[in-house]
């Protein structure tokens, strides 16, 4: 049973391996929203994610012949740095089982801690079943992710601190995977002051918590493809739902492209990275009507490597019209070139890429492909360049953008 005294203890015990998260005011989110926007940057935590408070505060709960057995856990990765770390400052030994589609970092940083990465399955589910195998095999003490109440506990020491610093807080949004995190803060959040709204938010093609409460139990979904690689949870934990129906007021769903323009968002107004299962409660924010209240987003971590991050940007400025490509038809006489390029450049487009077809055609004299990829910036100049491009004769066509 999770109460208040037990919210107390872990807010006290975790003060020793968190950094103080304190809020971040946001200017951008508040102008876009109407209401006064402030993030929980979780993100900033030694581990690069919230997952640290659980994980110590339920190892701090164990004995020390629990301790002394060795802990296993299963996790996409947050998780596992905070077993990883914890079981460091206890000196106990931690084997992590993770997906093998877990990210480099992640995997990289769970080693540097002490702990024994085994890589197995597609998603978090198949590296539970595999851990629950090894820790039956081996005699580990597991320590479940989000399906335990003292790990939920030391999850929702972040709502205590939420209040604390902002006490007249009306909304906090937090994301939701195994349901965990939403369990603590909702829990202790509706303790502290049961006029806060708690809203979850799930991404939409792994919306594990939704469904379990539409059918009043778990029910395993068939398949959780999210880029939200931290919340791919197909299946959410018995424990939690009960507390997840009394006191989640809502659960929003947000669609993997959202999350795209919200990291894009967090890099250039906020100078943050922010995975992309932390971006939830803020791509949410969209779909809320919320003027004048005042709104904490929990952004759940940050650990997200370069490849990836590389990808989202860039899919990201091409979903703004920031860069974009076109192909259109040129004689193949010296000067044509330099002509689509001051066309160009006298509407402040800025060319990135050059590609140049001489094969388009049998009569090169009547045609060569040139594609160009260029940069803008947004939709209205977007379309600026091409109805230049267009009104001096070039007639260009849109084609899918790449920058490689």
């Amino acid at each position: 049973m999770m109460t208040l005294e037990k919210f107390e203890e872990a807010s006290e015990l975790v003060k020793k391996v968190t950094n103080p998260t304190k809020l971040i005011y946001s200017e951008y989110l508040s102008a876009q929203t109407g209401a006064k926007v402030y993030l929980k940057p979780e993100n900033m935590q030694h581990t690069g994610a919230y997952k640290i408070r659980g994980a110590y505060y339920k190892i701090s709960t164990l004995t020390d012949e629990e301790r002394s057995r060795g802990l296993i856990t299963a996790s996409a990765g947050n998780h596992a740095q905070g077993v990883a770390f914890a079981a460091k400052q206890f000196g106990c030994k931690a084997t992590i089982v993770m997906p093998t589609v877990t990210p480099l970092i992640k995997v990289n940083r769970t080693k540097s801690f002490g702990a024994d990465v085994v890589l197995h399955g597609d998603v978090y589910d198949d590296a539970y079943a595999y851990a629950c195998k090894l820790a039956e095999e081996n005699g580990y003490t597991f320590v479940h992710p989000f399906n335990d109440l003292d790990v939920a506990t030391g999850q929702g020491t972040i709502a205590m601190e939420i209040v604390q610093e902002l006490p007249t807080v009306d909304y906090i949004l937090a994301p939701i995977g195994g349901g965990g995190l939403i369990t603590g803060v909702s829990t202790l959040a509706k303790m502290l002051n049961p006029k806060i709204k708690v809203i979850g938010v799930e991404p939409s093609e792994a919306a594990s918590m939704t469904a379990a409460l539409k059918a009043g139990e778990p029910v395993e979904l068939p398949s959780a493809n999210t880029i939200a690689d931290g919340t791919a949870v197909k299946e959410v934990g018995d424990k939690v739902v009960p507390y997840v129906k009394e006191n989640v007021d809502d659960i929003l769903l947000v669609d993997d492209d959202e999350l795209i323009g919200a990291f894009l968002d967090m890099v250039e107004n906020h100078k943050m990275i922010v995975e992309n299962s932390g971006l939830l409660s803020v791509a949410a924010l969209k779909q809320m009507d919320i003027k004048g209240k005042k709104v904490v987003c929990v952004l759940s971590g940050g650990n997200m490597d370069v490849i990836t991050m590389s990808s989202i940007v860039q899919h990201g400025l091409i979903q703004r019209d920031r860069i974009f490509s076109v192909s259109v038809l040129l004689p193949d006489k010296p000067g044509e070139l330099a002509r689509v390029a001051q066309t160009v450049a006298d509407v402040q487009g800025n060319i990135i890429k050059l590609e140049h077809n001489q094969f388009v055609s049998t009569n090169r004299n009547a045609a060569v492909e040139l594609r160009i990829t260029m940069e803008a910036f947004g939709t209205d100049h977007k379309k600026k360049i091409l109805d230049t491009l267009d009104k001096a004769g070039f007639r260009p066509k849109l084609i899918s953008a790449k920058l490689y």
